[in-house]
């Protein structure tokens, strides 16, 4: 009687705190609501797939940092340190610190593989900055006195965009689309468990097209959800490996791992166990179809365009290869997925 009682006040609770996120996330401003005009595009045929240049990314190698790296500005937002910098050439750049430094960097490779928009990102294992203040918020610690600090993320400001808003995974124009269904398999192909609204962005390019991309990849390759040490839960080779990938499929629709249901203990932040709790959906009843559809896309990465993706983000000859062959086997296993229909026989058989 007592257990029951208690779960029936914390049901009542998070029920409570439930229903504001809910209206909040109701009435939030984005795209659809007129306030932002343009063509909203998600994904762009990525017809030179089998010739892209993973380890250089979207960039490509013309676009790479060099030089000493002149301090302009903090950046307190998220949970990793950050900073603006210009480089020698005067280019400007979103310089971050800590666990999502190199797995950010494979990420943006893979999704731009795929046909979707990603971030101009490079790794550098160590970098000088100067004009730093002396007094920072975060990442002291991993800033030497003469200003050079170790495994960096940057990414490219680029001419021409303009960031316009976020987009919601709830709300959006692309809901229900093969596309937007695929951006949600390729999340879990990569574990990336922090699908929070605000990591995604809207930019306004020249041509009065809206791009809607993910702005923040950095909690892949690690753990399907959060986890309080974040070397554990980002980057992560033993954590990728442990992780489940896909939990079932049936009826036409499959499941992911990615993102977990939040553990109870997350309970003592209510708030943040319930925005956990509603990114669930996100991998959960994908039509099969679909995920067969950007399987079949990214088995035309060849193994060493997959391997120069790990390889640009500084990743030992060791890692490389482990987490190389995890995501080979999991394309694999989208590729495998059964037809709805389809007799358990020829599931090997169907190419999609």
């Amino acid at each position: 009687m007592y257990k029951t009682k208690n779960m029936l006040q914390l049901c009542f609770a998070m029920a409570a705190l439930m229903l504001p996120a809910m209206t909040a996330e109701k009435h939030k401003p984005g795209a659809e609501s007129g306030e932002i005009s343009g063509t909203p595009v998600l994904w762009r045929e990525p017809t030179d797939i089998t010739s892209r240049n993973l380890l250089y990314g979207p960039g490509g190698a013309e676009h790479q940092p060099h030089g000493t790296f002149t301090f302009v500005q903090e950046d307190t937002a998220g949970s990793n340190p950050k900073f603006v910098v210009r480089d020698a050439d005067g280019k400007k750049w979103k310089l971050k610190l800590g666990s999502e430094a190199k797995p950010e960097t494979v990420a943006s490779r893979l999704v731009w593989a795929a046909g979707y928009f990603a971030s101009e990102d490079y790794f550098l294992p160590e970098v000088q900055v100067q004009n730093l203040p002396a007094h920072l918020r975060r990442g002291q610690k991993w800033i030497e006195p003469n200003g050079t600090m170790h495994d960096v993320r940057l990414k490219r400001y680029r001419g021409g965009e303009k960031k316009v808003g976020s987009w919601e995974w709830r709300n959006n124009p692309f809901i229900g689309t093969r596309e937007f269904n695929g951006l949600r398999v390729l999340q879990a192909l990569i574990n990336n468990w922090d699908l929070k609204d605000v990591n995604n962005a809207i930019y306004r390019e020249k041509d009065q097209e809206l791009v809607y991309m993910i702005s923040d990849l950095g909690a892949s390759f690690g753990t399907t959800g959060f986890e309080r040490s974040h070397e554990k839960a980002k980057g992560n080779l033993a954590s990728y490996t442990k992780s489940k990938f896909i939990l079932k499929a049936k009826d036409g629709s499959v499941d992911f791992d990615d993102p977990h249901r939040p553990a109870n203990i997350e309970l003592a932040n209510p708030h943040e166990f319930v925005s956990r709790l509603n990114m669930e959906w996100i991998g959960k009843h994908v039509p099969v179809a679909d995920a067969q559809w950007i399987g079949h896309l990214l088995a035309k990465l060849s193994p060493s365009q997959i391997r120069d993706a790990f390889r640009s983000a500084g990743y030992s000859p060791e890692d490389v290869e482990g987490f190389a062959e995890i995501l080979e086997s999991r394309i694999a296993e989208l590729n495998n997925l059964q037809k709805p229909g389809a007799p358990d026989f020829f599931r090997k058989l169907i190419i999609y």
